[in-house]
Parts: C-alpha cells; sequence; structure tokens
C-alpha cells in the first residue's frame, strides 16, 4: 500500500532536525522545468503563480539562486500547510519515520513523486499552473507508473487537483481508494477544506503511530470527530462523517 498526499504551498529550509536520505526521483524533469521557470519574466511568473507582490519577489528570487542538489531539506519536513501540522512529523519516531518513507509520497507539480526523505528545496508551482501545455501533460503517466510499480493499492489522501495526476492513468482494476472527510447536509457529503486538510494529516499520524498495512484498518481509526460510514462507502471510497 501507498498512500498518496498533496505537498503545501508554505515551505521552509530546516537542515539541522534531520537530514535527508536520497534526491527525488524525478530530478531530471524537475531540472527541465526549473530552466524553463528561469526563462521567464517576474511578470509571467506572478501571473503563473497567483499570488502578491511580496510571494512574487521571495520566489523569483529563490529561482535565479536555486540549487537542486544543496542546501536540501527532508520532503516530509519541508511543507508547513495544515495537513504537515497536523500529521506533526517533527515528533515521529524511528519506527514513524520508517513506516512513512516506505508507505507515504508526496505528489508535486515541480517535483512529480517524493519520498519523505528525499532532499527538495523551497519552490512555488501547483499542479495546475498553466505552465506551457500544463504540468498534467509534462509529468504524463510517469506519477501512476512509478507508484504502480511499488504496489498494487493506494490510499488516496491528496486533494482532487492532485490525485488526478495518478487516477487517471492507473489500470481499472487498479486499487485505488479515496479518503472524504465530511458532514451529511440534505442528504449529501460536504467537504470543508481546512477540517479535510487537518483530517489528512491525522489520518497519516495515526497510519504511522499504528503501523498499518491494510486499508480496512484505516476504518477503525477515530479522527478529530470523524467516523467511518459504512453507510456511505463503497470499496473506491471510505467516507468519515463528523459525528
Amino acid at each position: 500500500m501507498r498512500i498518496i498526499i498533496s505537498p503545501a504551498k508554505k515551505m521552509n529550509i530546516n537542515t539541522d532536525d534531520l537530514a535527508y536520505r536520497d534526491l527525488p526521483e524525478f530530478l531530471p524533469k524537475t531540472e527541465q522545468l526549473l530552466e524553463r521557470l528561469r526563462g521567464m519574466s517576474y511578470d509571467e511568473l506572478k501571473k503563473l503563480w497567483k499570488c502578491s507582490d511580496k510571494i512574487a519577489e521571495q520566489n523569483y528570487e529563490r529561482l535565479q539562486n536555486m540549487d537542486l542538489r544543496r542546501i536540501l531539506t527532508p520532503a516530509v519536513l519541508a511543507y508547513e500547510g495544515i495537513q504537515y501540522q497536523y500529521m506533526a512529523p517533527a515528533v515521529f519516531s524511528g519506527d514513524e519515520y520508517e513506516y512513512i518513507q516506505e508507505h507515504l509520497r508526496i505528489l508535486s507539480g515541480f517535483y512529480g513523486v517524493l519520498k519523505p526523505f528525499d532532499g527538495v528545496v523551497p519552490y512555488r508551482l501547483e499542479m495546475q499552473a498553466k505552465l506551457d501545455s500544463g504540468l498534467y501533460e509534462f509529468w504524463g503517466s510517469s506519477l501512476a507508473e512509478k507508484l504502480a510499480e511499488e504496489t498494487d493499492c493506494i490510499l488516496n489522501l491528496a486533494s482532487k487537483e492532485y490525485s488526478i495526476s495518478v487516477s487517471k492513468h492507473l489500470p481499472k482494476d487498479f486499487r485505488f481508494i479515496t479518503c472524504v472527510f465530511g458532514e451529511e447536509l440534505d442528504g449529501k457529503i460536504v467537504e470543508k477544506g481546512t477540517l479535510c486538510k487537518m483530517a489528512r494529516g491525522e489520518t497519516v499520524r495515526r497510519m504511522a503511530e499504528q503501523r498499518i498495512e491494510d486499508p480496512e484498518d484505516i476504518k477503525k481509526l477515530q479522527l478529530l470527530n470523524y467516523e467511518y460510514s459504512e453507510k456511505h462507502s463503497d470499496d473506491k471510497t471510505y467516507v468519515f462523517l463528523k459525528k
């Protein structure tokens, strides 16, 4: 089983707590993206990033000085979003780190697929970014093929923006399970962005703590007041409802 999650926009540099282990699998393709981004003007990049002047200036400066092989942070410690805060990898035990290194994969518009201890640098490039023909076209089926080499079951804790870069390229009989965290309103399951991110991070943490190997065991988890709903779930979608 492999667990896929989204990256976060906010990133940091942390070379003190833990050392990175490997360079990312798709680094040659990342180098192609870096070269393309460096060839763009500040105004073009700001439009691509859809961000404020402050963030654009910071990331423009990063691009000019970016070295993909030096001053690297383990990916799982580099991202600072809500999901990562609730995962809380900084306080994992050694066994929990080994669990996520084997099972967890971070999808990225810039790096493709990352293992938790792959070394990365701060960047800004979302999977939906309108770069040339688009990043979905750029990555093609390569991310799905890489994951399918490792496992026959993917637990999807990523947003649709990222998960679709994998799911649409998998064989129809491949086991791809999406977790939904929501509440029932007027007969429909409604997800709320921030709460979903919190629950996804919590799920990874609990799975690491309990060394879960079988997706069926996820159904037993109590997650931030969410409870598995047999009624609303099927083989491809595990629905957790707010109690």
